[in-house]
């Protein structure tokens, strides 16, 4: 096919290699590159998606990073790799004039995610983080349910995403599980907090004081500016997010319990919205149903159900379809650009230090974006 984008997929680990499957299956892009510094994870790939002697030669398969500068026209590059390596990684496309998807977060830092963006902007280049949630048609369904006010006033919501692993060594359970619930609930409610709050708990890896090696290429230094407590990496938190008209959102984050959850839940005056994707009939439910006083005592009345359709649609094939949009347009991705991953990594950042102050509440500074 003509006109084809040429990418280079960059970090083909557990997230990674369902990027490249993407980007391999869309017509409009073709894959030049892929880079790992683990020599069995490229085989592993080299295996998997069939790479025939032809595609060899016009697939770069390599475990040096700087090597992607010897593609001829290549557009764009997307970044799976551990996101204390980002800042290194997206400086070095977008100075070598390649639009940029990254894994979220952006970055581990705020002062780096603003850097970044000013760096797309000026290099003209599309900077574009891959927040999987927001392209998802649950989400995209449940903010026309929250924002059309079917659920009346609302009143608050809450969250819960735990699991028995995996446990991360670089970042804690905040700043790896947190950002897909703020945005969600960002997106719906149409609002940033104003203010936020976090508490949690260390079990498994108190006192860390480094992160682990770099993953991609010996020459990358992982950000010196990083998100981890002086106790270690908080294996329990709970996050409080305050927005403007008062609604508050309570998420509970734990990556060592066995009761695996996927549940956010909006609260109104006439009903819920319940987005669960561990629900084997639909991810999206409608709760109506409120209190009425009869004889001195409220009554629940009005109830009912109803599961909301949704279309069958792979939420990271959107991701890459819109990134591929926003290069052939060369305009930002209005859902998901370098500057809303910048919004989420401010409320993270703030969160960190509630939790590094036990709890204190932390009003947001939004005058970097």
């Amino acid at each position: 096919m003509t006109n084809q984008i040429k990418i280079a997929v960059v970090g083909v680990g557990r997230w990674g290699v369902h990027l490249l499957r993407n980007f391999l299956e869309n017509p409009q892009v073709a894959v030049a590159a892929v880079v790992d510094p683990n020599s069995e994870r490229l085989a592993t790939v080299q295996r998997q998606y069939f790479f025939s002697k032809t595609t060899e030669k016009s697939i770069l398969l390599t475990t040096e990073w700087q090597k992607i500068k010897q593609i001829t026209d290549l557009d764009a590059v997307v970044i799976a790799t551990p996101a204390s390596t980002h800042y290194s990684l997206i400086t070095d496309a977008l100075d070598w004039g390649y639009h940029v998807l990254a894994e979220k977060p952006l970055t581990l830092n705020l002062k780096e995610c603003h850097e970044l963006c000013q760096l797309a902007q000026k290099r003209q280049r599309q900077l574009m983080v891959d927040h999987t949630y927001l392209f998802h048609p649950a989400v995209e369904r449940g903010q026309v349910v929250v924002q059309e006010g079917e659920l009346g006033d609302l009143r608050y919501g809450y969250a819960c995403r735990t699991h028995l692993g995996p446990v991360r060594q670089d970042v804690d359970a905040l700043w790896d599980l947190a950002i897909h619930d703020i945005a969600i609930f960002n997106t719906w409610l149409g609002q940033q907090p104003v203010s936020v709050q976090a508490s949690g708990r260390v079990w498994l890896q108190e006192k860390v004081g480094k992160l682990g090696e770099p993953e991609v290429g010996r020459s990358i230094t992982p950000s010196p500016h990083l998100p981890i407590s002086p106790s270690g990496l908080a294996d329990l938190v709970w996050v409080t997010l305050t927005y403007p008209n008062g609604f508050q959102a309570y998420i509970h984050l734990c990556w060592l319990n066995p009761d695996k959850q996927r549940r956010l839940v909006v609260v109104g005056s006439r009903g819920s919205l319940i987005f669960d994707e561990m629900s084997a009939a639909s991810p999206l439910t409608l709760l109506h149903g409120e209190l009425e006083m009869q004889a001195n005592n409220f009554i629940p009345v009005n109830q009912s159900q109803q599961v909301l359709q949704i279309e069958k649609n792979e939420p990271l094939k959107r991701v890459c379809d819109r990134f591929v949009h926003c290069i052939h347009n060369n305009t930002p991705c209005m859902v998901s650009s370098g500057w809303i991953g910048t919004q989420l990594v401010n409320i993270l950042a703030a969160l960190t230090e509630s939790l590094n102050q036990n709890g204190k509440l932390v009003v947001l500074n939004t005058d970097h974006y």
